[in-house]
């Protein structure tokens, strides 16, 4: 097979690309797809493994170059990175580069997807940021900046930390100090990705960043504004992306129905996205009848939950058809909890049944995440004088987070928090809102504390700890 001929999300394996050198190129396996544009995979090429990297389409040659580029850039400034094998242009308008391939390397993604529930800034934590932070001051020492600056572009192996996605590298000036303009901007994408609970803890991250380059002075207030600024766009950006086809994301949508499915799970749940309403009545049911029904299910070793709203009859389509649904609603909020730091079940899927546009029945589909809420587990403290500091302490967090980004629940209840993993998880998000002006999220997250208070006595020791710990907003 041609390299121009690549299509689709996920060519498949193995494949033998013919290049136009006489080699060939054997994929073994895709690490990252964008369709019709760049293809990125393990490979094998004369008779060792190489990390391929193919581009197609118009743009095809123009991306290679940069890729090359930003890999001799690395290379001449002693950043330590992936060499280039080989590269190619082809007389079609394809392009390829071939680099070693790191074995036995590990991503700092991965290694802050074990620790990033800790509460920050543990020291766990504050290591894999300081790594990433002090290969970013040796790239900005050297006029160098990753535009697409995240943590699984920097692979750990044997102590040294790799830089890798060559196209994204930028260069000011070869050689000579970034500019304090460009080393904000680029440290202000890095810290955005983080929660915002680590906002109060740049001081003390930025000193890894200063012992290895410290020609500027960086204010904080002026690296928390910009901080703000990305943090914004990367939010309205992703949840613009789980409404439509991307990397992410799988969605088909049209006059007849919608369905939106996170890739990470979309294989595992083909078979019951396919019906939906049979896995429900072979699960077991929590709720039944009225405006939803909830159902947990075990597919494999993942436990999910179905919940389908339902129509109860034409008055209800009626007030439902022409907006969207609870479930899209229900569907956004979550990503929108997860990209800001707030726990809540990973949306797996979503699916909205139409008639010519007109909206009936829906269905979300997430991870279970037990069936432990804050309820239960603070039953035992209701009449007790001891403290529960986790909980209250995790309560407390919960809270906080929602005031700093401005979102109220709307059902507040005890039932709709879950106690999982020594966090609380916010579910049932269907009247979830992320407010504009602090006038209107004062008056909703007043509803909301007073709403999970309710759930025990007022003059029980429990009420009384809770009211006092819990954060109120300034008068």
């Amino acid at each position: 097979m041609k390299l121009s001929a690549l299509k689709g999300r996920a060519p498949q394996l193995p494949l033998n690309l013919e290049l136009e050198n006489g080699q060939s190129l054997v994929i073994e396996q895709w690490l990252r797809v964008l369709p019709e544009q760049r293809y990125v995979g393990k490979a094998q090429w004369q008779g060792r493994s190489v990390l391929a990297k193919l581009f197609v389409g118009h743009k095809g040659v123009r991306h290679q170059q940069k890729e090359v580029i930003g890999a001799q850039l690395l290379l001449e400034q002693g950043i330590a990175s992936a060499s280039i094998l080989d590269a190619q242009q082809h007389t079609d308008g394809s392009a390829y580069v071939l680099f070693e391939f790191i074995t036995e390397a590990q991503s700092l993604a991965d290694m802050w997807a074990k620790c990033c529930m800790q509460v920050p800034l543990s020291s766990t934590q504050n290591s894999v940021l300081g790594q990433a932070l002090q290969v970013i001051a040796s790239m900005h020492q050297r006029g160098l900046w990753q535009s697409d600056l995240h943590l699984d572009n920097l692979l750990l192996k044997e102590g040294l930390l790799y830089v890798i996605d060559a196209g994204g590298v930028e260069c000011e000036q070869a050689g000579q100090p970034l500019s304090k303009e460009k080393v904000i901007a680029n440290l202000a994408v890095f810290f955005a990705q983080l929660p915002s609970a680590f906002d109060a803890h740049l001081e003390a991250l930025l000193v890894h960043y200063l012992l290895v380059n410290s020609e500027y002075a960086l204010r904080l207030e002026v690296l928390q504004q910009q901080i703000l600024k990305v943090r914004q766009w990367r939010v309205k950006d992703y949840l613009n992306k789980a409404g439509r086809e991307c990397s992410l994301f799988s969605v088909t949508s049209g006059m007849f129905g919608l369905r939106a499915v996170w890739r990470g799970a979309q294989t595992e749940l083909e078979p019951v996205l396919d019906n939906l309403d049979g896995a429900i009545e072979s699960g077991h049911i929590y709720k039944t009848g009225g405006a939803a029904t909830v159902a947990r299910i075990q597919l494999g070793q993942r436990g999910l939950v179905i919940k389908r709203y339902n129509i109860k009859n034409f008055t209800h389509w009626l007030k439902r058809f022409w907006r969207p649904s609870r479930a899209w609603h229900s569907w956004i909020e979550g990503h929108r909890l997860k990209i800001v730091g707030i726990a809540t079940p990973q949306p797996l899927a979503v699916i909205e049944k139409r008639w010519m546009g007109l909206r009936g029945r829906a269905w979300l589909v997430s991870e279970y995440c037990g069936e432990q809420d804050i309820i239960d587990r603070l039953t035992e403290y209701q009449n007790s004088e001891e403290v529960p500091e986790a909980e209250v302490a995790a309560l407390v967090t919960l809270f906080e987070a929602l005031i700093r980004e401005k979102i109220s629940h709307g059902d507040l209840k005890g039932h709709n928090i879950l106690w999982h993993q020594q966090r609380c998880y916010l579910i049932d998000l269907d009247a979830m809102q992320q407010h504009r002006s602090m006038r209107s999220f004062a008056r909703a997250y007043i509803k909301d504390r007073a709403r999970l208070l309710r759930n025990w006595p007022q003059d029980s020791p429990l009420y009384q700890l809770l009211d006092q710990r819990l954060p109120q907003l300034p008068q």
